[in-house]
């Protein structure tokens, strides 16, 4: 059975309280999917446009339970981008915000509850859907791309149960949203609390607005989730002296932390009695593979931690073969239920079924300590050979950032030339000399580059394809 067959069976429980004062109980989640059962055929396509409000919540749920296929994209995504993924895909329904609506009035409208309304769109072709399809997510920092993650049922509750279960999680939790609900990480939050009958907070706001701090405060949020740019911004706002009497757990993924504020997390969760878990995943594995146990926070600062539930890590060599000796790195695979199908370019990739077979080479170069506690070493593509010598760029940014507090930067370039882009002029001097110091390059074969402001999608990852 799934979590999401029978919401009624938590009752009168609330399910989510948006930051607008609108409340949902189990029950009413239940009542609401069976109308969206009765107005959709099952295996439709349907555009979620979503926000963190409980129409997009309930409507994602609602979806699930009448196994109609929900494509989650960002409310705020551009209009050309949205119209080209309609095109690829040819969606039967639209389901948004109801103020977007106004801009598709060339479709009939279905119904519109929660300030969300479902429309039907005029295609006049639709594509068959995989059985097992459950829902399709755009990949990381690709949100116009036509490349989807296929994900099935079994995906969905396999990773659920597993972060329920890793994290504790209780009827008692109350999550505040930090992550957009189309990023795999914050609909995972979703998936794993509604599983235990959880109430979560829904707010449009970030960690650096005021009245999120108030919204989270008023509803005695337990617990929140991050990816490392989140934690750099925490600790701008002065994190560490907040008074959060009711928060108990904060996570963070979507990318490396780097080990300073790793360590700094861990410590603050340790003094203030709270848990601090970092966790490592890809859309392509549901949400998340590995996890870093509480109690270990400060002793492994660092480390993305074990696999998940259920989940198993091997490390490979250019060869394929099994890296079985601590401190060696080498190609992180991932094998678990949670593994998706594969990926879609094209509305006739619906039908494909399972390419994967529960097995993912992750592309993240890794290494596991004696105690089997995976650190992860940089990106597979992530390197340049820059007159003759292996530059990983993932660790030239994270030897800037650990150098240099408070600067925001990124690496790209090709053999011929590595680009530095930091986002602070005073600093580009003494960044190019460190870089040359410390790697040993001419410095003719890169370059330090000053921006404003380092592009970066919804979920705080950089878009290397915007430097310039």
């Amino acid at each position: 059975m799934s979590y999401y067959d029978d919401f009624a069976k938590f009752g009168d429980a609330l399910a989510a309280v948006s930051a607008e004062g609108t409340t949902l109980t189990y029950r009413q989640l239940e009542e609401y999917a069976g109308m969206v059962g009765q107005r959709i055929p099952s295996r439709s396509l349907v555009f979620c446009f979503c926000k963190n409000v409980i129409g997009s919540m309930a409507g994602y749920l609602s979806f699930l339970k009448n196994r109609i296929v929900p494509l989650m994209v960002d409310a705020a995504i551009n209009e050309v981008l949205a119209a080209n993924l309609m095109e690829v895909y040819k969606p039967q329904y639209l389901y948004m915000p109801s103020e977007l609506a106004e801009k598709y009035k060339d479709m009939d409208t279905v119904f519109s509850q929660f300030d969300y309304t479902l429309l039907k769109t005029n295609y006049s072709k639709s594509y068959p859907l995989y059985e097992e399809l459950g829902l399709l997510l755009t990949t990381s920092g690709s949100t116009g791309s036509p490349k989807l993650v296929r994900q099935s049922y079994v995906n969905i509750q396999s990773n659920a149960e597993a972060i329920a279960k890793y994290l504790e999680i209780d009827e008692k939790e109350r999550p505040v949203t930090t992550l957009p609900m189309n990023y795999t990480y914050g609909l995972s939050i979703i998936n794993s609390h509604v599983l235990m009958g959880a109430t979560v907070l829904l707010t449009t706001s970030t960690v650096v607005a005021k009245d999120f701090w108030s919204f989270m405060k008023e509803n005695k949020a337990t617990s929140f989730g991050g990816v490392p740019y989140t934690y750099e911004m925490l600790k701008r706002i002065r994190f560490f002296k907040m008074d959060l009497p009711d928060l108990k757990t904060f996570t963070q993924a979507g990318g490396k932390l780097s080990p300073k504020l790793h360590k700094e997390f861990a410590e603050y969760a340790l003094e203030h009695n709270k848990h601090f878990v970092v966790m490592y995943g890809q859309t392509e594995a549901t949400a998340r593979m590995a996890y870093l146990p509480y109690e270990k926070a400060l002793e492994k600062y660092g480390s993305m931690g074990i696999a998940i539930p259920g989940g198993r890590f091997v490390l490979i060599d250019v060869n394929g073969n099994e890296v079985t000796e601590p401190e060696t790195v080498g190609e992180l695979v991932y094998e678990g239920d949670n593994v998706t199908l594969g990926y879609a370019e094209c509305g006739e990739d619906l039908i494909k079924g399972d390419e994967r077979g529960g097995r993912l080479e992750t592309g993240d170069m890794a290494k596991a300590d004696a105690d089997g506690y995976y650190y992860i070493v940089g990106r597979k593509k992530r390197f340049l050979k820059l007159f003759g010598n292996r530059v990983n760029l993932d660790e030239i940014d994270g030897m800037i950032k650990k150098e240099f507090e408070g600067i925001d930067c990124a690496s790209d370039g090709t053999d011929e030339m590595m680009k530095v882009y930091i986002t602070d002029e005073r600093f580009a001097q003494q960044v190019e000399e460190m870089i040359a110091d410390r790697t040993h390059i001419n410095n003719r074969a890169f370059s330090v580059i000053v921006i404003d402001k380092i592009p970066r999608n919804e979920s705080g990852k950089t878009l290397y394809k915007d430097l310039p």
